[in-house]
C-alpha cells in the first residue's frame, strides 16, 4: 500500500461527511470484531492517514485531521504522518485530551459526530453518546462511506477454515460451548453473542488466516442451549469443518446476514453481550432482550488446561532453538563484516522458525531495531527505514511465532560491538525489573497492576521509566496479545490465575540513541498454601540466553545474579539436546555464570 495523496483522501472523506450533515467523524482502528489486529479490508485509518501502528483512533473534522495513539507509536506515527497535515495526539500524556474531550471543547452546540456503530464497543458507544449529549452534540451511529472513498479497498478475507486438533487444544468444542453457557447462566442470561475472533476460534476449535499473524476466521457466533449459529462466508467452509461444527451443534449462516437475522434468531432469549466483544450497534439491535456484562469466555480462554500447558512448554523449546540459531547467524554475519540490515535480521528469525515442526506463521511482524530505531517501541523496518547493523550499539529484537501447539513472544537486546557503560547500566536496570516480576510470589486474587511497580522501581529510582505495559496475556495458537489479565499501571481487574500465560517485558527507550527491552513469557502456577491462603508464582517459559556482555553485576544483588545463572543453566539443559556441536558450544558460552 502507498501512502501518497493522503490530503486528497481526507478531502474525499470530508466531502461525504459534510453531505451527511456531520461536523466530525471518529474512526477507530479496528473492525466489527473490535480486534487489535485487523485484515487489510478494515485498515481505514491506515488508508486515510498513512499510520500503520496497531493502536490508534483518527478524527476528521471540517477543518482538521488528528490521530491519537499511545507511547509505543509516538515516534512511528510522527514519521508516517509527516507532511500530511495530520496532527499527532499523544494519548496517555497529561496534556493530551481524550478524543471525546477534544470534540466537546472544539465543536459547537447542535453539531453532530458520526461513527460506524459496528466499530465501537458497547461501553465506548454509551460513554461517547452521554458526553456528546451533555454538551449539546448529536451522534450518528451508522455513518460508513468507506467503500465510496476507497475505490481499491481490499476484499474481505476468504481463506479456508481448518479444525484445530484436540490433541493440541485439550478440549472439545462441545465442552467449551457448554462451559461458556454455564458462565452465561451464572451472569443471568441464557445465550451469548460474540464478535471477538479469538473467542470464536477458541470456543469452536477452528483456525484460519484472515488476519495477518492471527490465525482467526472472520465470523460472528451466537451460542444458546437450543443450538448455536456461526455467521461466516460459506466459501471458507470445508466438508471437514462443516462436520466438525455440526458435531458441536453449530449451524452456519452467511457473514453478511448478521444484522438481518440476529434479532429473529435471539427472539425470546436473554442474550449476554460482552463490553469487549460486542459493539454498540449490536446492543441497539437486541434492545430489550440483552444484558451487558464481562465476557464469560475471556477467563475460560486465558486459563490454559494441562494439555495446552504441556504443549506450550514444548513449543517454547522449539522456539528457543530457532532463536539460538538466529543469534548465532547474526553474530557470524557481524563478525565477518557481511552486510546485515534490520530486514535481514527479521528474515533470519523467520527462516529459522519456519524450519521448526508445527510452525504456522509469525505471531506478529518481527521488531528489529538497531540503535535509535530500537527506541521506537513497536518499530517495524520498511525499505525506507531499513538500517544497517554496524557496530557499537544495541540491537533490539522482539519476535514470535504461532505453532499448532503454542504461541511465542520474546524480546532480546544484544550488543553489536562493545557496549558503553550507560548501555550496560540501563540494560541491568531493566533486567532487575524483569527478575523482580519473574521471582514474584503473590496471594490468590492479585492483579497485574499490583505487581507492575516492581518492574519499574529500579528505573524509577533513577528518574527513568517506560510508558507501555509490563505484561500482556498470550493466547494458545491464537492472538499474541490476549486478555483479560495484564501487568500494567492501569488495572484491568483480572486476577492472575494458575494457567495464565503472560509476558514479562520491562524496557527503557532513549530517543535517538537506543532502546532496551527484555521479554520472557511466564506461566502463573501454584506456589504454596498457608494460614493466609493460597499463594502463586511465575514459571518462566521462554528459553533463550540474555546477552551476558550487557550485565553490570556491580549493581545486582546476589539473588539477581543467581536467578540469571539458574535461568541460563535451564536454557542450556533444555535446548542443547536439539543443537549440533558448534551450536551447543556457542550456547554453553552464552549461558556461563555471570560471576
Amino acid at each position: 500500500m502507498t501512502y501518497d495523496n493522503i490530503p486528497a483522501r481526507i478531502e474525499a472523506f470530508r466531502a461525504k461527511m459534510l453531505d451527511a450533515g456531520l461536523q466530525a467523524v471518529i474512526l477507530p482502528r479496528t473492525d466489527p470484531h473490535l480486534s487489535e489486529y485487523i485484515s487489510d479490508h478494515w485498515h481505514i485509518v491506515r488508508y486515510l492517514s498513512g499510520f500503520s501502528g496497531s493502536a490508534g483512533t483518527m478524527v476528521i473534522t471540517t477543518d482538521s485531521a488528528l490521530v491519537w495513539t499511545d507511547s509505543r507509536y509516538f515516534l512511528q506515527c510522527a514519521k508516517q504522518i509527516e507532511g500530511t497535515g495530520i496532527i499527532l495526539m499523544k494519548d496517555g500524556l497529561p496534556d493530551t485530551p481524550s478524543v471525546t474531550d477534544y470534540l466537546v471543547t472544539t465543536l459547537h452546540k447542535g453539531d453532530t459526530v458520526g461513527i460506524n456503530g459496528l466499530l465501537m464497543s458497547i461501553d465506548d458507544t454509551a460513554t461517547l453518546a452521554s458526553r456528546l449529549r451533555s454538551a449539546g452534540l448529536g451522534l450518528k451511529v451508522d455513518f460508513d462511506p468507506t467503500d465510496s472513498v476507497w475505490p481499491d479497498r481490499p476484499a474481505m478475507p476468504s481463506d479456508k477454515i481448518f479444525v484445530h486438533d484436540e490433541k493440541y487444544s485439550g478440549e472439545s468444542a462441545s465442552s467449551r460451548i457448554a462451559r461458556t453457557l454455564e458462565a452465561v447462566k451464572a451472569a443471568g442470561a441464557d445465550s451469548y453473542f460474540t464478535a471477538a475472533l479469538d473467542e470464536i476460534a477458541w470456543m469452536l476449535n477452528i483456525r484460519s488466516n484472515d488476519v495477518h499473524c492471527s490465525p482467526v476466521a472472520a465470523s460472528f457466533l451466537y451460542v444458546s442451549p437450543e443450538g448455536s449459529t456461526l455467521f461466516v462466508d460459506a466459501a471458507k467452509l470445508t466438508p471437514e469443518v462443516e462436520a466438525h461444527l455440526r458435531s458441536a451443534g453449530v449451524n452456519t449462516r452467511p457473514y453478511g446476514s448478521l444484522t438481518a437475522e440476529l434479532p429473529a434468531l435471539t427472539s425470546g432469549a436473554t442474550v449476554l453481550l460482552a463490553t469487549t466483544s460486542a459493539s454498540g450497534a449490536i446492543e441497539s439491535l437486541l434492545k430489550g432482550h440483552s444484558i451487558v456484562a464481562s465476557s464469560p469466555v475471556a477467563m475460560l480462554k486465558a486459563v490454559k488446561n494441562d494439555v495446552q500447558i504441556a504443549n506450550v512448554r514444548t513449543s517454547h523449546v522449539r522456539d528457543g532453538v530457532a532463536m539460538v540459531r538466529s543469534l548465532i547467524e547474526i553474530e557470524k554475519a557481524v563478525a565477518s563484516g557481511r552486510p546485515l540490515t534490520e530486514i535481514d535480521v527479521a528474515e533470519i528469525l523467520e527462516s529459522n522458525r519456519r524450519k521448526g515442526d508445527l510452525f504456522y506463521d509469525l505471531s506478529f511482524d518481527s521488531i528489529c531495531g538497531f540503535g535509535p530505531n530500537g527506541a521506537i517501541v513497536h518499530y517495524t523496518a520498511t525499505p525506507e527505514s531499513n538500517t544497517a547493523i554496524t557496530k557499537d550499539n544495541l540491537l533490539l529484537i522482539d519476535s514470535g511465532a504461532n505453532y499448532l501447539d503454542g504461541t511465542t513472544d520474546i524480546t532480546r537486546t544484544i550488543a553489536i560491538g562493545t557496549p558503553t557503560a550507560d548501555m550496560r547500566h540501563d540494560f541491568t536496570l531493566v533486567m532487575k525489573g524483569h527478575i523482580a516480576i519473574a521471582t514474584a510470589i503473590f496471594p490468590e486474587g492479585t492483579r497485574g497492576a499490583q505487581l507492575d511497580a516492581m518492574a519499574r522501581m529500579p528505573l524509577w529510582k533513577e528518574g527513568k521509566s517506560y510508558l507501555h505495559g509490563t505484561g500482556h496475556g498470550v493466547g494458545f495458537f491464537l492472538n499474541c496479545h490476549e486478555g483479560p489479565q495484564s501487568i500494567r499501571l492501569n488495572d484491568t481487574l483480572a486476577p492472575l490465575t494458575p494457567g495464565m500465560l503472560t509476558s514479562n517485558e520491562p524496557g527503557v527507550y532513549l530517543a535517538g540513541r537506543y532502546g532496551i527491552r527484555c521479554e520472557n513469557l511466564v506461566l502463573t502456577i501454584p506456589h504454596s498454601e498457608t494460614e493466609f491462603g493460597k499463594f502463586y508464582a511465575f514459571e518462566t517459559i521462554t528459553l533463550c540466553p540474555f546477552d551476558r556482555s550487557l550485565f553490570d553485576t556491580s549493581i545486582m544483588s546476589d539473588e539477581e545474579i543467581r536467578w540469571v545463572d539458574n535461568y541460563h543453566s535451564r536454557v542450556f539443559e533444555l535446548l542443547s539436546p536439539s543443537l549440533d556441536e558448534e551450536e551447543k558450544a556457542w550456547l554453553e558460552a552464552a549461558t556461563r555464570p555471570l560471576a
